[in-house]
């Protein structure tokens, strides 16, 4: 169900023209990828699973696709249509169902950002949503908010053992004729940027001021995983989870969840009510043992995976407030 909510006030300002970052409209997908066995890939559940490559998404930053493999067209006839999207400034993927009030909305690059967050337009209203949260920000559908899709961010390597039959987004530039995919998808400036301490648009491009970070607790790029249910927030900085042992349990809204750390991401699924906890490098729960990558347990059953974010700190503090963060101590949860 998509919600409408009050309009949020943000920063936006013009960075590029709009397309000049051209999105995916009719996404192309195959069994071989080109890039590393340790890139990231977000992965949609479908019928084989999809992985759509960081390495693809940094270029073109939204791929307007459909669940039934049809591609990314308008009406998503026989499908359920998404939108996979990234912000290699704020480091998100987010997947949305793109149907607001019955409507199929098609997304593009707008070209600004909203506190040094991916704003995406789409072609349909022209309203202007704030991509970490799916939020609409001005036009026709302000206030609405786009519905999130579980999609974890995982290694290729990961994907392809977990899904030996499932497909991979394709290249969609096709270059001079003499460059390779993997010269048309250097990631080379994304790394740079994700390695240096400055961060937002300043950090990405050197353009504008840079931005100040006043907190010690947190740092700006640490990694977070943001979880939302029934309109409360909860920010998992990825050293926090390491630090309570790679586990955590905890309630966001009305939903308990718990939060696993492992060496491939960082993953939510609601909790069924179990005392989960790390015996060295196994997660233990219920009398079985649980995979911290899928959910599935040793004796066939499976946690459901929460639609979850993982972001730069400061992308989730612009969109959520100071407070919105998990920290571990010695007495337990603070926020």
């Amino acid at each position: 169900m998509h919600v409408r909510r009050e309009r949020v006030d943000v920063n936006v300002v013009d960075v590029l023209p709009r397309d000049a970052i051209p999105s995916i409209d009719e996404p192309a997908f195959g069994e071989t990828y080109f890039g590393d066995p340790d890139d990231e890939v977000l992965v949609v559940d479908a019928e084989p699973p999809r992985a759509y490559p960081v390495r693809v998404l940094s270029h073109h930053e939204v791929v307007n696709d459909s669940l039934d493999g049809r591609g990314g067209t308008a009406t998503g006839a026989g499908g359920r249509p998404i939108a996979v999207t990234w912000c290699p400034i704020c480091w998100s993927g987010a997947v949305y169902d793109r149907v607001v009030d019955g409507r199929p909305l098609t997304f593009g690059v707008s070209g600004k950002l909203a506190d040094d967050a991916l704003v995406m337009y789409d072609r349909e209203t022209d309203t202007e949503w704030k991509q970490p949260t799916g939020e609409a920000i001005a036009g026709d559908l302000a206030g609405h908010r786009l519905d999130a899709l579980a999609a974890p961010l995982i290694t290729y390597e990961r994907f392809r053992t977990d899904n030996p039959d499932g497909l991979v987004l394709q290249p969609a530039r096709t270059g001079d004729g003499d460059q390779s995919p993997r010269e048309m998808y250097d990631m080379t400036g994304y790394e740079a940027y994700r390695e240096r301490d400055a961060f937002g648009l300043y950090g990405m491009r050197g353009q504008g001021e840079p931005r100040s970070w006043d907190r010690e607790d947190i740092g700006a790029k640490t990694l977070v995983l943001g979880v939302e249910r029934d309109g409360a927030a909860v920010g998992y900085p990825v050293p926090e989870i390491e630090k309570a042992g790679g586990v955590v349990t905890d309630r966001v809204g009305g939903t308990a969840v718990v939060v696993f750390a492992s060496t491939v991401g960082v993953h939510a699924f609601e909790n069924p009510g179990y005392a989960f906890e790390r015996d060295g490098g196994v997660v233990r729960a219920d009398g079985t043992t649980w995979d911290p990558v899928t959910g599935e347990s040793g004796d066939g059953r499976a946690l459901e995976r929460i639609p979850a974010v993982v972001l730069f700190a400061f992308a989730w503090q612009d969109a959520h407030g100071l407070e919105a963060f998990f920290f571990h101590d010695e007495a337990g949860r603070r926020r």
